[in-house]
C-alpha cells in the first residue's frame, strides 16, 4: 500500500523507527551529522546504523544490511552516492519499507547516465510502493518531537523552539539559514523539509499530508520550480479552507521563454508571470525577498483570510515621519495605498486629545513617544472600518528605550485588525521584545512593503480547472477562418468574413465596403510582417489590386509558401480593442490573459492574468485591473464600451482548456473589437494553436 495523506506524514515527520543507510562513524563528515543530531536533539524514536564495513558508528551497533535489523523502520534516511542508493531503495521495496530520504545528488541534474538513474529510482519505487523524498534532499525537521534527520549543518545548534509553521522548500541549505535567521526574530517552527529533486514526493504533497495537523498553523514554502504545480494547487485550496495560510519565495524572474513565443499572449506571459499568476490564484501570498519570507509569517497567521472586495487599506501611525514615508513610498510602488483616516476617526482621536491631519501618515511626533498617547491612538485605528492592517512606525526610542517604544503596540496587539511594525533603527532588543509578544515586525522598509503587498495581492483560491493533458502529435495553427469557426462554438462573434481564392473572379461580397484583405494561411500568424494586410479597401477594383499586393509581398517574404487564399472581412470600428488569450503552460496549465490590444499590446505590458478556468467575476476584476482599458467605462464623458461583453468573452474563451476532441496549446484574438455598451464584441483576428487527438 503507497503512503498517502496522515500516514505520509507520519512516516515522514513523526517516525517512531528510522534507519540511516550510509551513516559515517567520522564526525567530520556530512553522512555523520543525521545520527549526532538525532541524539543530540533528544529523538525518542529507534535509530538504527546500516553500514557493511563497521562493527559500530559513533557508539552504537551498525548493521550489515537492512534486513538484518530487528524491525522494520518508518522512515530511511539514505546517506551513500547515487548508485548505492538506488540498490537501498530496491532494498527497501522487497522489505516492504515505504518511504526513503535520499541525500546523494547525481541524477537527473546531471546528463543522460543521471536522467537514467533517476528513471530507474521512479520506476522502483513504483514497482514496490515506495515513497521518495528527494534526490538530493538534505533531509527533515520536526522541532516539536526532536526528529533532526538532516544533513544541514545549522541543525548542530541545540535548543530549538517549536512553533506553528510548516517550512518546505526545494533547496536543502535553505532550511538551515530559515532556522538561523528565523530565530533572531522569533520565529520557531513546527517542521521544515528538504524536498529536493522531486521525483516523487513534491512540495504539495507533503504539504498537503499535513494539513490536519493542529498543531501546525502556517506554510512557508522557497520554490526553484513549478514542478507538480497540480499538487501544489490542490494543497492551496485544501489550505485556504482550513484557514491555515501559505506564503512562498519563488526564485527565477527569467523572461527568456517569452523571447520565443509566437503569439502576443506568448511574449507577454513569460516564466515569472506564469508563476506568479499561478501563486496568486492559489491564495498564496508570494513575497520578493527572502527577509520578506522570514518575516511575513506571524503576520501571515493574522490574515489567513484573502476575502477582499477592495485593495488592501493600510493604516500608518508613526513617531517619525521620515521612517514612515520610506514604508509608505515602497508600499506605492507595490500598488498598496496607506489610507487617510476618515472624518469619524479623526474626531474620535480628537475626543482622546489626539490631534493629527487628514493624511496618509498619522504623525503623532514626539507626542507618540508617551505610552498613553500612542495607546491611545492604536485603539481608535484598531477599531476604524477603513483600514485593513494598522502599521506602526517606531523611530530612534525603539533604540534607545526598547521597553518603552514598543510596549503601547505589543498591548495593542489583539484588537480587530492586524498590527504591524516597522522599527526604523537597528533595534534588536526591540524586534526581540515585539516578535516574542507574537507581533509581525520589519527591520527594512522593503521588507515590510514585500510582506504587506504580498496578503494584500493573493487572490481566494480559484476551483481546480481541466486536467493538463500531455498532447499528442505535432501542433497545428488553425488558419483565421477555422479559428473564428471555432471561436463561435464558443460563443464569441467574429466580424463578417469570406475567403477567395486569388486566382478566382471575385464575386459579390454578402456585407459592405470598405473591407479589410488579409493572407490566409495556416503557417503566416503575423500577417503584417510579411505585407499581409490591406486595409480600408473601398470597391471592387481596390479589392483585386489589395490580392495582387499582398500575393506579391508575401511572395517575396515568404517564397517556400504556397498562397493560394485570402481572407476578406467587413471593417469594423469599435469604440476600443482589447486583446484575449490563452496560453498552456505545461507546468501551470491553463492561463487566460487580458490585454489593451493592437499594435502597443507588447510596448505597454498593461495585462492581467488569470489560471483557467475565469468566472464572471474573475473576468471582471481582469478588466478593472487593466490601466488601458479605464477609457472604456466612460472615462472623461468618452462612450463607454461593453465591458461586460468583454467579460463574458474572456469567459468563453476559457473554456478552450478543457475541449474533448483537442488540446489547444494558445489561443488569442486580437484584437477583439469593442463595441458600443449593450452592443457586444467583435473578432477581427484570431490565432489558436491545437494538437489534434
Amino acid at each position: 500500500m503507497t503512503l498517502t495523506g496522515r500516514a505520509l506524514a507520519d512516516a515522514l515527520i513523526r517516525p517512531r523507527v528510522v534507519a540511516l543507510v550510509g551513516v559515517s562513524d567520522d564526525l567530520s563528515k556530512t553522512a555523520a551529522r543525521p545520527l549526532a543530531f538525532l541524539r543530540r536533539s533528544g529523538y525518542e524514536g529507534t535509530i538504527y546504523c546500516v553500514n557493511p564495513s563497521r562493527e559500530t558508528i559513533q557508539g552504537e551497533i551498525a548493521y550489515k544490511s537492512l534486513s538484518d535489523l530487528p524491525e522494520k523502520p518508518e522512515h530511511v534516511f539514505i546517506l551513500t552516492n547515487s548508485d548505492l542508493a538506488v540498490n537501498a531503495v530496491e532494498e527497501c521495496g522487497f522489505l516492504g519499507i515505504k518511504l526513503v530520504t535520499i541525500l546523494a545528488g547525481g541524477f537527473s541534474e546531471s546528463g543522460e547516465a543521471g536522467v537514467e538513474r533517476e528513471e530507474q529510482l521512479k520506476a522502483l519505487g513504483v514497482l514496490h510502493g515506495v515513497r521518495i523524498l528527494g534526490p538530493s534532499s538534505i533531509g527533515v525537521v520536526n522541532v516539536k518531537s526532536h526528529l533532526t534527520l538532516t544533513a544541514n549543518a545549522a541543525f548542530a545548534e541545540p535548543g530549538l523552539k517549536a512553533g506553528g509553521i510548516f517550512c518546505a522548500s526545494h533547496s536543502g541549505s535553505l532550511i538551515g539559514a530559515m532556522i538561523s535567521r528565523g530565530a533572531t526574530r522569533s520565529l520557531d517552527f513546527h517542521s521544515l523539509v528538504s524536498v529536493g529533486g522531486e521525483a516523487d514526493l513534491s512540495i504539495g504533497e507533503i504539504c498537503s499530508s499535513t494539513l490536519d495537523d493542529p498543531t501546525i498553523t502556517g506554510y512557508l514554502l522557497f520554490l526553484e520550480s513549478m514542478r507538480h504545480a497540480d499538487r501544489l494547487r490542490e494543497f492551496a485550496i485544501a489550505a485556504a479552507a482550513r484557514g491555515k495560510p501559505v506564503a512562498a519565495y519563488k526564485l527565477g524572474r527569467s523572461e527568456v521563454a517569452a523571447e520565443l513565443a509566437v503569439s502576443h499572449t506568448g511574449a507577454l506571459a513569460g516564466e515569472d508571470v506564469i508563476a506568479d499568476t499561478f501563486l496568486r490564484d492559489c491564495g498564496i501570498a508570494r513575497v520578493e525577498t527572502f527577509e520578506g519570507l522570514l518575516e511575513i509569517a506571524p503576520l501571515l497567521t493574522r490574515m489567513p483570510s484573502v476575502e477582499r472586495t477592495r485593495p488592501l487599506a493600510v493604516g500608518v501611525i508613526t513617531t517619525t515621519g521620515g521612517g514612515a514615508a520610506m514604508a509608505v513610498d515602497q508600499l506605492g510602488i507595490r500598488d498598496i495605498n496607506a489610507i487617510s483616516p476618515s472624518a469619524e476617526t479623526l474626531r474620535r482621536l480628537r475626543e482622546r486629545n489626539i490631534a493629527v491631519s487628514a493624511g496618509s501618515i498619522i504623525d503623532l511626533t514626539l507626542a507618540g513617544t508617551r505610552y498613553s498617547v500612542m495607546r491611545d491612538a492604536l485603539d481608535v485605528l484598531m477599531d476604524a472600518p477603513e483600514f485593513d492592517l494598522i502599521l506602526a512606525v517606531v523611530g530612534s526610542s525603539a533604540r534607545t528605550q526598547p521597553e518603552l517604544a514598543v510596549k503601547p503596540i505589543i498591548d495593542a496587539r489583539h484588537g480587530n485588525k492586524p498590527l504591524a511594525c516597522f522599527v526604523v533603527p537597528e533595534a534588536p532588543e526591540a524586534i526581540m521584545l515585539l516578535g516574542e509578544a507574537g507581533v509581525p515586525s520589519f527591520r527594512t522598509p522593503e521588507s515590510c512593503a514585500d510582506a504587506i503587498a504580498a496578503l494584500g495581492r493573493r487572490r481566494t483560491p480559484s476551483s481546480l480547472g481541466a486536467a493538463l493533458r500531455n498532447p499528442v502529435g505535432k501542433a497545428r495553427t488553425l488558419n483565421e477562418l477555422e479559428a473564428y469557426g471555432l471561436l463561435s462554438k464558443l460563443g464569441i462573434d467574429s466580424a463578417p468574413s469570406i475567403a477567395l481564392d486569388i486566382d478566382a473572379p471575385i464575386p459579390e461580397l454578402p456585407f459592405e465596403f470598405p473591407v479589410v484583405v488579409k493572407v490566409l494561411h495556416d503557417q503566416i500568424a503575423h500577417k503584417t510582417e510579411v505585407g499581409g494586410v490591406v486595409l480600408n479597401v473601398r470597391n471592387e477594383a481596390e479589392l483585386h489590386r489589395a490580392i495582387n499586393t499582398i500575393g506579391k509581398s508575401v511572395t517575396e517574404c515568404l517564397p517556400d509558401i504556397e498562397l493560394s487564399k485570402v481572407l476578406v472581412q467587413a471593417q469594423t470600428r469599435g469604440v476600443g480593442e482589447v486583446l484575449i488569450g490563452l496560453r498552456r503552460d505545461p507546468e501551470v496549465g491553463y492561463l487566460v490573459m487580458l490585454a489593451a490590444g493592437g499594435v502597443m499590446t507588447e510596448i505597454y505590458r498593461d495585462r492581467s492574468m488569470r489560471l483557467a478556468p475565469v468566472t464572471i467575476e474573475s473576468a471582471r476584476e481582469m478588466i478593472a485591473e487593466v490601466k488601458g482599458l479605464k477609457a472604456l467605462a466612460g472615462f472623461r464623458g468618452k462612450p463607454k464600451g461593453d465591458l461586460e461583453a468583454v467579460a463574458q468573452a474572456l469567459v468563453s474563451l476559457s473554456r478552450l482548456a478543457s475541449l474533448s476532441n483537442a488540446v489547444v496549446d494558445e489561443a488569442e484574438v486580437n484584437p477583439l473589437i469593442v463595441m458600443p455598451e449593450g452592443e457586444g464584441v467583435l473578432a477581427v483576428d484570431g490565432l489558436i494553436t491545437v494538437f489534434t487527438q
